[in-house]
Parts: structure tokens; sequence; C-alpha cells
């Protein structure tokens, strides 16, 4: 089967489970064809994601004239079905979801995706995340492409359900996935009643073989490690100021960030105020091994998220064998059972995560070791890429007959 992956910005340092999904379904003998509307090459340091650039097509530098040629065309075969998507554009773009001249821009693209989907003879396309490639799917299907489904994975779409369309987008498309069963109850929020059965749970998945023979758990006092980017809705401005509370009553933490972004010069703030420096490392943004060794330098990964859809890295902690600590919102409860695999606290309680990463460092080796044991057992048993692809596959294979 011959089937079309859609990503507005392709490949991310972030979508590494991307990657990840379509490898997996063409070990079971998918033809994928991957568009993005834009590249980033730029950012891309791991080599694996260099290679998935070169390998993707890249929508907007088609430029304009070829575009509107394709617009025209698509006009020209079905001139309804372009009043309908004109229509929908000027609706959206009155509802909020982005401005007129942005929609238009989508429906060119949509135009450009049916037409390559057809030259390319594919039969069903696939957007990742509810947004503007979502958008830009559904737009195809009405201008003669393919049809299309997308994975919804939080929390941006469902800061903004309305002016997207959730609702509207599910309606035109065979199916949506989820990555969790909150997702999967964010999107009934939005769904028609007669759509509720094309929303269905597929979990991120990991490479498994990638991760497995974790490294022993280190030695010392307890090390803990946070990945991701440097922003307020990932939590790590709540996290430096935890820290510095619970190092405060144990001089012997230490802290790993990998990553970077916004909230860097705050947290560099804090570090020389409280005098951490020896506490603190700022590893900067890490390929997949930089990441795996700096999990394995650790005793367990620290999420101290105040907003997310299901974290990747949590997954890939606990296929290392590390405890993690987490915090209660989204999908994060469905993978992580405190007590066995880790912690959970209230999003956005200081004292909570400072207590947690104290109960953390009181525990004896053979405890952290246990938690971490078990929470390799929960990845494996249900974040297996292999068996996410099956499902997908299942799905793709249905929806078009």
């Amino acid at each position: 089967m011959r089937i079309g992956y859609l990503v507005n910005t392709y490949p991310r340092p972030s979508h590494s489970f991307i990657r990840r999904e379509i490898a997996a379904l063409e070990a079971l003998g998918f033809d994928i064809h991957r568009f993005s509307m834009r590249g980033d090459a730029q950012a891309l340091k791991d080599p694996a994601d260099r290679q998935e650039h070169d390998r993707t097509e890249r929508i907007l530098e088609a430029g304009g004239p070829r575009l509107l040629g394709d617009l025209t065309r698509a006009a020209g075969a079905n001139a309804g079905q372009l009043r309908r998507a004109v229509s929908i554009a000027h609706a959206r773009a009155q509802a909020g979801e982005s401005g007129l001249a942005r929609q238009l821009i989508y429906l060119a693209e949509g135009a450009r995706i049916a037409a390559r989907s057809k030259a390319l003879g594919l039969q069903h396309i696939h957007a990742h995340f509810g947004t503007n490639s979502a958008r830009v799917a559904a737009f195809s299907r009405l201008l003669g492409g393919p049809p299309f489904s997308f994975t919804v994975h939080g929390p941006e779409e469902f800061d903004r359900p309305q002016p997207l369309d959730l609702g509207g987008k599910l309606a035109l498309s065979e199916f949506c996935v989820t990555v969790s069963s909150f997702g999967r109850s964010q999107m009934y929020r939005w769904a028609d009643s007669a759509d509720l059965d094309k929303v269905r749970v597929v979990h991120c998945g990991l490479d498994l073989d990638r991760w497995r023979d974790p490294a022993p758990m280190p030695q010392g006092p307890l090390h803990l490690v946070a990945v991701g980017r440097f922003a307020e809705q990932k939590g790590f401005g709540l996290l430096i100021r935890a820290f510095a509370q619970a190092w405060g009553k144990n001089p012997a933490l230490r802290l790993s960030l990998v990553g970077d972004g916004e909230l860097r010069p705050l947290i560099q703030q804090v570090i020389a105020a409280e005098g951490m420096e020896p506490a603190v490392s700022l590893l900067g943004w890490q390929d997949e091994t930089g990441v795996r060794d700096a999990i394995d330098a650790a005793h367990a990964l620290v999420t101290p998220s105040f907003a997310e859809g299901l974290p990747v890295v949590l997954m890939e902690a606990m296929a290392r064998a590390r405890p993690v600590i987490g915090t209660y919102i989204a999908g994060i409860p469905e993978l992580v059972r405190p007590g066995q695999d880790g912690w959970l606290v209230p999003a956005g309680d200081a004292d909570a995560l400072a207590q947690a990463m104290l109960d953390a460092a009181a525990c004896t080796p053979q405890a952290l070791s246990e938690m971490g044991q078990s929470a390799l057992a929960r990845v494996t048993a249900r974040h297996d890429i292999r068996e996410s692809a099956r499902r997908l596959a299942a799905l793709f294979t249905r929806a078009t007959g």
C-alpha cells in the first residue's frame, strides 16, 4: 500500500516518534511518501533526521506558480468542490483558525498534495497534528486527493479545539488517532456523535531494540535528568526552583538538563543565585545517543510539564529502566503508576515536586532499581513501535477498503 505522511515542518528534533512510526510501517511493507510544508535543516543534528530531511518532499519549495497551477486544475476538474473548500476557508478564517490569506495558502497546498498523490499513486494521506497539516489534508481530499486521517497529540490542539475545528476535520476524515485515552476524551468533546467511532487510541511507540540493555543504575547520590524545551509549558522554570528547594535540604543532589529554550537565562540566573553551579549541568540539545547517555548517567528522569500529550522522553527513560517523576496531566497517569514506576505530583506544585526529589534520594539503590525494572516492563507492554505500527496498518487497510 502506498500512503503519504504529512507534517507541517518535518523532520524536527522533537519528531523522532514520527520517524520511528514511518520506519515501522515500512518494515510491514508500506510504501510511504513523506510530505511537509517546509523544512528546518539547520536545526537537525541527528544523522537520522538529516537523512529523513533528504527523503521528504517540501510542498512550498514547488513555488507559487506551480501551486497556483495545481489549484487552477483542481477548479477545472470540480468547481463545486472548490467552492465548498473556499467556503470552509472563509468560515475557518472567521472562526480564528488562521487568517484568510493563510487559509487560501492551505488550499493551494492541498491542491498540490492532491496532484502529487495522484502522480505517485498514493491511496491515503495521514497527517500528524490536528493543526494546519490536517487542514491541508482535508482540503486535498475535497480537491480530489485520497482519503485522509490524522493523529492528534496535544496539548496545542486541545488549547484551541473550536478555532482549529477538530470536529470538522474529524467529520471529513476516515479516522483520527489519539496517543492516549485522555486525548480520545478531548476529541469526544468536539466530535459529532456520528463520528465517535472514528477516534482510535494508538500509543506512540519506541523501537525497543534501540533502547534495550539499559546501563546499570549509577552509584552515588541521586542524579536526576530532565529533557526538553526550556519553556514554561514544559515546567522548566518551576523545575529549577523546586530543585533549588530540594538541594537546600540535600546538597548531594545533582541535576542534568538536556535541551534549550527561552527559559535558559532564567535557569542560569537561579543556578547562579543559589550557588548551584556544582549541582546543575546544562547539556544543550542532544541527538538520540546523547539523550540515552544522559538518561543512563542518571538515577531518574523528571518531567515537570504543565501541558502535554504523552511525553516520549518518559517512555525512553522507562525503557532504560529508570523510574520517573511526572505530573498528573494528560496521558502521563495512564503510563506512570505512582509507587511502582516512579512518582506523580500535581502540575505546578513546586513543594510537591521538591518532595518527590527528596523521596527519590531517600530510596535505596535496590528500591530505585526495582522501580526501574517495573518501568521497563510497563513501557515494553504498552509502547512497542511494532505493535503501534500494526494497529495503524489495520486502520489504513480498513480505510482504503
